[in-house]
């Protein structure tokens, strides 16, 4: 694959095959977007490949995180609700809120101008038709990651702070944005081992051997800074102790 001149000269400014604490990862990060790094302010994804296989139902991997420091981006919050609650929604702040209108809307125009989709239980009969158009852009509202909910205020509040869905593909990797590069390095900090956590807890049952199999840090436009394991998880155990 051909690299463009920027990614060349990035590449040069670390050793690709060396361990870095998550601390010197957002050291390079920062280092590459002022050398070399785009004219805009790059989004930090966090990668995680995982000792698991997706295909079977007790290693699926799922969950949702609110990152302390939000993402550096206001989220458009999208509420199927009936009655009283679509009421409840507009107050706590939601962008979009209705029922089978919307639901109509989404089939018939596949309008997917959101970043979130939150649901209660009652009207999830009617918003399973919708699995085709917003499940593949991981849309779908869910349980376990607090979308189908009862609570429709809470939901938008913590949305609206940063709340970040996981799922881990069919290769067993997990995505998910962690901030700004521009964001304080402590911020972003906090913020990457918050994601990390939620990953580490949301381990599966039937996840056999090591869980954690590698933990790669890199702007939009940046290669992959690679991060060590065991000085993340000793971390992370340290701050619960």
């Amino acid at each position: 694959m051909k690299r463009g001149k920027r990614y060349a000269k990035c590449i040069q400014l670390y050793d690709k095959n060396r361990l870095y604490s998550v601390e010197e990862a957002v050291g390079l990060l920062k280092k590459m977007q002022a050398e070399c790094g785009p004219k805009f302010d790059q989004t930090v994804e966090l990668a995680m490949k995982l000792g698991v296989d997706p295909k079977y139902a007790d290693q699926m991997v799922r969950g949702s995180v609110v990152l302390p420091n939000g993402l550096g981006r206001e989220l458009k919050v999208l509420v199927l609700a009936e009655g009283e609650t679509q009421r409840l929604a507009k107050e706590a702040g939601a962008d979009y809120v209705g029922g089978e209108d919307l639901i109509n809307k989404i089939i018939k125009e596949e309008w997917v101008d959101y970043d979130v989709v939150i649901a209660t239980p009652d009207i999830m009969p009617k918003v399973a038709k919708l699995g085709k158009i917003l499940g593949p852009r991981g849309l779908m509202p869910n349980p376990k990651t607090g979308t189908v909910t009862t609570n429709v205020k809470q939901a938008i509040e913590e949305a609206k702070k940063g709340r970040v869905e996981f799922k881990v593909d069919k290769t067993g990797n997990v995505h998910m944005p962690v901030g700004k590069v521009s964001f304080e390095d402590a911020k972003l900090i906090e913020n990457i081992y918050a994601a990390i956590d939620a990953v580490v807890k949301a381990k599966p049952a039937g996840a056999k051997g090591q869980y954690i199999r590698s933990i790669t840090l890199s702007g939009t436009m940046s290669p992959g800074v690679k991060v060590d394991i065991s000085t993340t998880l000793r971390k992370l155990q340290e701050a619960v102790a």
